[in-house]
């Protein structure tokens, strides 16, 4: 719809990230024709399917999935679908799948280590030092607050925000708040395992990877499987590669923040924590629609944590749902106990009672879509697999 969110993503958001893209590398001409296709492509409003050239590793579940929308309007396609294709065609345009040097590349690595070598990060890190000694619920309560609100750093949603965003004066607000039924899901325990599904790399993937070490540090999980994208997505989608490189950012901070490192250094070489990806996270698709060897491994944990915006919309569905459905009703085929942690930055929210509806309606603010409000949410999950299991298992 005119002057929607989803409209002004892909009208304005998308345009403007081939720019800076182009202008991060010294790419060559093949990826510069590319990348002039693909705005042209935006521009005229085509949507155009996947060539030779951008690999064939996956154009078959492509073919499949945009059956339906190519050659037609980028509008017309469901949001989730065209955001994610869209990311789909501009790392073929870059060359990241292909075989030449710059396979592998990621294109959006400067933004990245930009955010994790500023200041900002270094203010963040020594804060630690103020939660050492508090108390052990105490300082899971901040661990998990800073964790749920670092997404407000999502680089693509800094693209186009029109209203505040990390840094800058805000009044933020939680719209539901499940966080004690999320400590009660992980109770102190000697063999659970918790699965953490990230989202952004740098300014949101320290904080996740500080509460995965509170976990482990209090018992409340004895393994912690870290899910990220197999591939570079929506600008600043953690990878193993930032995981990485957020862990060196850690070991090398003195104080809490160091030792923190290093202990996480440590659980990882010991496999307390693993990361996992699984291609799924790059497909266009509900987690209703999860394959079924990731269904078994969420099945297998204690808790699966899902981080940011863009799984939020995959849990419960990207639709225009009365924000006062039950988040548990639209998350019951889960396998497991399942819980949200998520900034707001697009129009899709369940779960809220009438009377903060209400109150968020009549305050005039884009409260939705600008990230000054979050989330919190649980439910038990448990449910049967879906009968669109068997065509995500293509991806397997």
């Amino acid at each position: 719809m005119p002057g929607s969110f989803p409209r002004g993503v892909l009208a304005d958001r998308h345009p403007a990230l081939i720019r800076k893209v182009r202008d991060a590398f010294p790419y060559g001409r093949r990826q510069h024709e590319a990348l002039d296709i693909l705005l042209r492509e935006i521009t005229d409003d085509v949507v155009g399917p996947l060539t030779p050239a951008d690999s064939d590793h996956d154009q078959e579940s492509w073919a499949a999935w945009g059956r339906e929308y190519f050659g037609g309007s980028w509008y017309d396609a469901p949001f989730l679908w065209a955001e994610n294709y869209f990311y789909r065609r501009l790392l073929g345009a870059v060359g990241y799948f292909g075989t030449g040097p710059w396979r592998g590349v990621d294109p959006f690595a400067p933004f990245k280590r930009a955010e994790l070598r500023g200041e900002a990060v270094g203010e963040e890190l020594r804060a630690l030092d103020a939660l050492a000694d508090a108390p052990a619920g105490q300082r899971g309560t901040a661990l998990l607050h800073a964790s749920l609100w670092g997404n407000r750093a999502d680089l693509g949603f800094r693209i186009s925000a029109a209203g505040p965003v990390a840094g800058e004066a805000v009044a933020p607000g939680l719209v539901a708040d499940d966080s004690a039924a999320l400590w009660r899901l992980l109770p102190v325990t000697t063999s659970a395992t918790v699965a953490v599904v990230a989202d952004n790399a740098g300014r949101e993937l320290i904080p996740d990877l500080v509460l995965i070490d509170h976990l482990l540090t209090h018992g409340h999980a004895e393994r912690v499987l870290l899910h990220v994208k197999p591939a570079p997505y929506f600008v600043s989608d953690a990878m193993t590669a930032d995981v990485v490189d957020c862990l060196r950012r850690l070991v090398e901070a003195p104080g809490e923040a160091g030792r923190i490192g290093r202990r996480l250094w440590t659980a990882m070489a010991g496999g307390a924590v693993e990361v996992r990806t699984h291609p799924f996270f790059c497909a266009p698709l509900p987690y209703q629609e999860m394959p079924d060897d990731l269904r078994q491994e969420f099945a297998g944990a204690a808790l699966t944590l899902v981080k940011g915006d863009l799984n939020y919309r995959r849990l419960v569905g990207d639709r225009r749902w009365n924000a006062t459905e039950p988040f548990a009703r639209l998350t019951a085929y889960f396998p497991g106990a399942v819980a949200a942690l998520r900034t707001l930055k697009s129009d899709v929210v369940v779960g809220l009672e009438q009377e903060t509806l209400d109150t968020l309606e009549a305050s005039g603010a884009a409260w939705r879509t600008s990230g000054t409000h979050a989330l919190i949410q649980c439910a038990h999950g448990h449910g049967p697999a879906s009968s669109g299991t068997s065509a995500a298992a293509r991806m397997r």
